[in-house]
């Protein structure tokens, strides 16, 4: 139900708590590093090319509407931009954020923390992480066309600021609980059926993130964090009262 929303949206502060905590801080290095560099990169390309875009897109007879049109399609842009710097930042970085979310798994359950063996387990990460990464993105690939269509249909274009936040936040909740779970081999198909179950959930989760990548610094913190509190909500919930 969309009623737990909120519920969703505090396990971002959740996450936030986790990362100082002894034994973990060491994993959060490389996610981190990581989404500096490609938010840095979002950023600059951002700064660069909304402008031309919005003045390429818009059609000649509806400058006069360019006032209203304008803050739209900026709007629209920078989503789409920074929604797409962070799947990339996340492609990356998944086999890494895979270990993460498993020492914070061990952590939430008080399992005692495994010597750490370097990055020799992380071959056998990849085919596994990155299999679910281009399942999940044939599916955002579907409704992001979609969603781009329905955003240049005359005034139906007002309302799309506003499912682009809804598209975001889905897609950040699929993209960060696909860790833990995939640590216990479930997989795409599985993710989105018990995040249809839980709507609510996913979308107050996702929102939080969204709004750590819109903010200037923070965003740069927004994988960790996102890796942490998803962690945490399965744990704490999907593993215990939802059955896939």
């Amino acid at each position: 139900m969309i009623i737990n929303a909120p519920v969703g949206f505090s396990y971002i502060f959740k996450g936030m708590a986790l990362l100082p905590q002894k034994g973990i801080r060491v994993f959060v290095l490389i996610p981190l590093l990581i989404n500096v560099l490609i938010f840095s990169l979002a950023i600059w390309f951002s700064s660069h090319q909304i402008d031309a875009w919005i003045e390429y897109f818009l059609p000649n007879w509806l400058t006069w509407l360019e006032w209203l049109l304008w803050p739209i399609l900026a709007v629209i842009f920078f989503l789409i931009i920074f929604y797409t710097f962070t799947i990339i930042a996340n492609l990356i970085a998944a086999p890494f954020n895979a270990l993460l979310a498993e020492r914070i798994e061990n952590k939430l359950k008080g399992l005692p923390m495994a010597e750490f063996e370097g990055y020799k387990s992380i071959p056998s990460l990849l085919a596994r992480t990155f299999r679910s990464e281009a399942q999940k993105l044939l599916y955002m690939a579907k409704w992001f066309i979609a969603l781009l269509i329905f955003s240049f249909i005359p005034v139906v274009n007002l309302v799309a600021p506003f499912a682009w936040l809804i598209f975001g936040a889905w897609m950040l909740a699929i993209e960060y609980v696909d860790y833990p779970m995939g640590n216990h081999g479930l997989y795409f198909k599985d993710e989105l059926k018990l995040l249809k179950n839980n709507k609510g959930l996913a979308l107050g989760f996702g929102a939080g993130v969204a709004l750590l990548t819109s903010i200037p610094i923070v965003n740069f913190f927004a994988m960790p964090i996102g890796v942490a509190g998803s962690t945490s909500l399965w744990v704490q919930y999907f593993s215990k009262n939802t059955q896939v």
